[in-house]
């Protein structure tokens, strides 16, 4: 293991807030989203044990009788970091009850364009939005639209648990997920945050969002992904975002496209030095 990986994994272990979870800087509130990264992060490293087991506990407590996850023991309302908590589940190979329940809220929510309001707006005022309406994907929250990253997490988190909740049981919502982010490809190759033409107009990818797509298409089959990938190659080599950076290198790897490790960064951005470290470990591919 290299220095600067076990410096960023000793900031890790030492940032985790006393009720077991992380916030995105130390010291601050714990969130789902950066204690998620956190745990996946330090799944695999010896002297993180018993760091790990506070948050598996921390995390556990999160859940909601719906199956669902909150976003943090503050905000108590079903939440897309779901997605993050079960991929845990399957990393630390716990499919109990929870997990069962975390999967089923999964494969019940969709974005709010599948709606019959959005359908009759969409016909009234064709061009507004291109997209296809009748393709079930997933929003940040229940009764929003969907949108590409929250799709992208369900999409990998429904994968990696076809095998524990049963594989016909989710291979449909999967391929409906894939055909929503395959049908928002934007005109350059890449992924914007949620649609690829607004009122008439093409819009234009990111980095980041170029890369959860491709994390969330991992494993598809017969998807055309040479271009995406190659455009996710060259803005690999460009984005001067280390945020984006760890995500394409964490996507292009889930393709077995090789690129070089970067350099890790300095500072106390808990989520970005979390996913440098699975960048450099491949703790999500």
């Amino acid at each position: 293991m290299t220095a600067p990986l076990e410096t960023r994994l000793d900031f890790l272990r030492r940032a985790q807030n006393a009720d077991g979870g992380w916030g995105y800087f130390p010291h601050k509130q714990s969130w789902m989203e950066p204690s998620a990264y956190a745990m996946l992060a330090l799944h695999a490293d010896p002297a993180a044990k018993p760091a790990w087991e506070r948050a598996w506990t921390w995390m556990r407590g999160l859940q909601l009788p719906d199956g669902s996850w909150a976003a943090a023991a503050a905000v108590r309302e079903p939440h897309w970091t779901t997605a993050l908590a079960v991929i845990l589940h399957v990393t630390a190979k716990v499919h109990d009850q929870a997990f069962v329940r975390g999967v089923e809220w999964l494969l019940g929510v969709a974005g709010k364009e599948n709606g019959l309001l959005f359908r009759v707006v969409q016909k009234l005022r064709p061009g507004i939005v291109e997209l296809d309406s009748s393709v079930k994907a997933w929003p940040w929250r229940l009764g929003g639209s969907s949108w590409i990253e929250p799709t992208a997490h369900a999409l990998v988190a429904l994968k990696r648990s076809a095998a524990a909740a049963g594989q016909a049981r989710v291979r449909e919502r999967v391929a409906q997920g894939e055909r929503m982010i395959l049908d928002r490809k934007c005109i350059d190759g890449g992924w914007n945050y949620g649609n690829r033409k607004v009122l008439g107009h093409d819009l234009p990818s990111y980095p980041e969002t170029t890369a959860l797509a491709l994390y969330g298409l991992q494993g598809s089959r017969d998807a055309g992904l040479s271009s995406p990938l190659e455009t996710a190659r060259r803005m690999w080599s460009q984005t001067r975002s280390p945020l984006a950076k760890a995500w394409l290198a964490i996507a292009l790897r889930g393709h077995a496209v090789a690129v070089p490790e970067a350099e890790t960064t300095a500072g106390d951005d808990i989520l970005l030095a979390a996913l440098e470290v699975i960048a450099a470990t491949g703790a999500l591919s």
